[in-house]
């Protein structure tokens, strides 16, 4: 599948991130149940063995706001083992000269839809909006996923290394999301990654009441938008305590249903809502049906008002994903600001760029560049060390997965971008990207550039038709 060899050994499952039963029964007497049901479709993921990897004297951007000039980073056991100044190699370890390069955590997208709607982009293909119900909760993004798409290839020579696949905005509950490791595989499961939690997509505004209300059904305008999450949540609350209370007391077990079940992940814990919105005051109403139904959102996706609501994103812990200057496009993408990502950081809530692009998953070290210059004009003093964060960090928040990755941290995963310079400048190239130690992309070795399988045969090595 990869030109360069990689073993795909047998599954070891995913290592669930938060209590369930699992099985069949979706519970049992005195556990709680299961609604994400992790196992249905576990990862089949596995961490390649590959020697260990001494990056010398080059600049590290850690994502925890430090910069390190001239240290060293040793990549082992597909973690990160040490971090210091003139560490000893292993005897087998690969050096690498890091004199005059800059090294990050791997950049993690956290509103892609690669996959499903995958290159080349014809009607047969586009399977990411499930347009038929405001309510399709029960439609998992995984299901929908081509991993011979060749744009994942792209991203990662940009130095995407994670990337959470949404389902579409076309619906109030568009369906679950689910995190991959940017690696290729016969099948999604060969991608996911172990352990994430899964997302629910959730739209505001006017993409639902556009799609239903042209067809005459509900929701027609944003308050039966409202109507409609309100209901479904108070539908899934129902279903959740007959579960809970099968579990405590047993009895007859009830009925599954696979749109109510993913609301009652939410509603218990173990399914995070990423929620398309881009009006501040659609995000405070977003926020008041959350503490309403006892819920939390992770982030708002496109949140082009965010720098208006800034304040209640940090009271409330929910990020805000963004992009540097995309605006315009449609009225509720009128009223933004260049400098909303830097407003909504220095209001101490999570801020970060996205693509929702796969030309711009492409270069988001650059939009990040964008965004922190813009943020410099209006009067912030942001540093490279703290726009990092933007790309890394906080979008591993947003995916529950900020205790494996996100950031230059000894045990966490290796995954690690070697950059020709300073990332965010325009001549910056990502040289080198690692996932769990593994190289996996090297920007001067072809061997080291791998193309999906539906790519060979079309092109010869050298990018040109046969």
């Amino acid at each position: 599948m990869l030109l360069h060899a990689r073993c795909f050994a047998a599954a070891f499952g995913a290592a669930v991130l938060l209590a369930g039963c699992g099985g069949d029964d979706n519970g049992g007497k005195g556990k709680t149940p299961d609604f994400a049901h992790q196992d249905a479709f576990p990862s089949t993921y596995t961490v390649p063995e590959s020697k260990p990897v001494l990056i010398r004297g080059a600049t590290l951007l850690t994502g925890t706001g430090e910069e390190l000039d001239n240290t060293d980073l040793l990549l082992s056991d597909g973690k990160i083992k040490r971090i210091g100044e003139n560490l000893k190699a292993p005897k087998d370890a690969v050096e690498v000269d890091g004199k005059g390069k800059w090294v990050t955590p791997g950049i993690i997208d956290v509103h892609s839809h690669l996959g499903d709607y995958p290159a080349p982009a014809i009607e047969s293909s586009q399977d990411g909006n499930e347009m038929t119900s405001p309510n399709t909760a029960e439609v998992w993004a995984e299901h929908s996923v081509w991993t011979q798409d060749p744009q994942f290839p792209l991203a990662l020579a940009g130095g995407v290394t994670t990337m959470q696949i949404l389902p579409g905005s076309a619906n109030l509950f568009g369906g679950r999301s689910v995190t991959v490791k940017n690696v290729l595989g016969r099948r999604v499961q060969d991608m996911k990654f172990p352990g994430a939690p899964y997302g629910l997509k959730m739209a505001c505004g006017e993409n639902p009441k556009r799609v239903y209300g042209g067809k005459g059904v509900a929701p027609s305008t944003r308050m039966g938008n409202v109507a409609g999450y309100r209901e479904a949540w108070i539908k899934a609350a129902e279903y959740k305590k007959k579960w809970e209370d099968y579990a405590k007391k047993g009895g007859d077990k009830p009925e599954r249903d696979l749109q109510l079940e993913t609301l009652a992940g939410v509603l218990s814990g173990q399914i995070l809502v990423q929620n398309h919105c881009y009006r501040g005051e659609e995000m405070a109403v977003m926020m008041d049906i959350a503490k309403e139904f006892g819920f939390h959102i992770a982030a708002f996706h496109h949140a082009v008002e965010a720098y208006k609501v800034a304040d209640l994103l940090a009271e409330n812990n929910v990020c805000a994903a963004m992009w540097a200057d995309w605006w315009g496009f449609k009225h509720e993408a009128f009223d933004m600001t260049e400098a909303n990502i830097a407003i909504v950081d220095h209001a101490k809530a999570c801020a970060m760029i996205h693509s929702d692009s796969a030309i711009g998953i492409q270069h988001l070290n650059q939009e990040v560049a964008k965004a922190m210059t813009a943020g410099r004009r209006a009067g912030f003093d942001i540093q490279p060390k703290d726009a990092v964060v933007w790309m890394t960090m906080n979008p591993a928040k947003a995916l529950g997965i900020a205790e494996q990755t996100g950031s230059l941290e000894k045990g966490k995963m290796a995954d690690v971008v070697v950059w020709s310079r300073n990332p965010f400048s325009v001549y910056a190239h990502a040289e080198k990207v690692y996932i769990d130690g593994e190289l996996m992309y090297d920007r001067n070795n072809k061997k080291r550039q791998p193309r999906s399988d539906f790519e060979l045969g079309i092109l010869d090595p050298e990018g040109v038709r046969p």
